[in-house]
């Protein structure tokens, strides 16, 4: 199995603003592909905006969303990914023809949609239904799967998509920086983003404290650990809709150690190479073969009655 050289990417959203968006996708697909990349990948909803949405009615929401995969985006990112020679995964929303809705995110090459995934728990906008099945695909001889923000903040999504034979699994996000039961969560002033230059110093603590970074570093590493996985996390930088996010898209290798990252205030890329060796090398690759499924197997599975239901923003819970 060769090496798979992949790009994570942080970029400024328009909301709604679908041809900007793509302007941007291509221009950043295009500088990974000049460095060799053989895939990008953006954040959540990175095609049409997201915070945004949280306000729109079903009739709105269905004018957004497309068709997948004979609608115009993931046309449109199909051309990029065959004038660069790249693979390309970014977000947008899907309508079917029964008018459902779903939060999905796609993997485009040259040939044509690759993968999509649908996320697994939506919560931004009431009329989004949830996907109801994991992902797995093939990209250059790599199994990768596809989990979607709070999807990965359940830990049997990692290790199951590990489980069906993921090696690499692309993380897009639009987190962070936002009110939390969590200490230290909230906020950042959205007025420092009106001069990032001036204001670069304080940004960088803000993006990078318990509201931001530090908050990612309690959990996203331990994902790529203990499963023995490369984890690709893609998030925003700037404002996303009213809420200014903070980007950190960064990749993990299997032994939770970050090999690259966007560090900017800027629309970035960050580009890492994942070769095989470190799949068995690293703990996950012992741990997984090490489980007792007979132990716990009906514990996992068990269902359960949520006393509590997920909030965005400021809902009480």
């Amino acid at each position: 199995m060769e090496n798979l050289k992949i790009a994570t990417a942080q970029f400024e959203n328009k909301s709604g603003d679908k041809a900007y968006n793509l302007s941007v996708i291509e221009k950043l697909a295009e500088k990974a592909a000049q460095q060799g990349a053989d895939a990008i990948s953006f954040h959540e909803c990175s095609v049409t905006g997201y915070t945004f949405a949280r306000h729109l009615s079903k009739t709105q929401m269905l004018e957004l969303a497309e068709f997948i995969p004979g609608g115009p985006s993931v046309l449109q990112l199909t051309e990029f990914a065959k004038a660069f020679n790249i693979a390309i995964l970014a977000g947008l929303f899907e309508k079917d023809a029964e008018g459902n809705i779903f939060k999905a995110y796609v993997c485009v090459d040259k040939n044509g949609l690759v993968a999509k995934h649908r996320k697994l728990h939506p919560f931004i906008n009431p009329h989004i239904s949830p996907g109801n099945s994991y992902t797995l695909f093939d990209l250059s001889g790599w199994k990768c799967g596809i989990l979607i923000c709070y999807d990965n903040n359940i830990i049997e999504n990692v290790r199951a998509t590990t489980l069906l034979g993921a090696q690499v699994i692309f993380m897009p996000h639009v987190t962070m920086c936002t009110p939390s039961t969590r200490p230290g969560a909230g906020f950042v002033d959205a007025d420092l983003w009106k001069d990032k230059k001036a204001n670069a110093e304080l940004l960088r603590k803000e993006f990078d404290g318990p509201k931001g970074r530090e908050w990612l570093m309690k959990w996203l590493p331990s994902r790529a650990y203990d499963n023995g996985i490369y984890a690709v996390f893609s998030n925003p930088i700037g404002m996303d809709d009213d809420q200014l996010k903070n980007g950190c898209s960064m990749i993990i290798d299997p032994f939770g150690n970050i090999i690259a990252e966007c560090l900017t205030l800027n629309d970035e890329i960050a580009i890492a190479e994942a070769t095989p060796d470190k799949l068995t090398m690293a703990g996950g690759y012992r741990y997984i073969k090490a489980r007792k499924p007979e132990l716990y197997g009906e514990i996992i599975a068990k269902g359960h009655h949520s006393e509590q239901k997920v909030v965005w923003l400021d809902e009480k819970i």
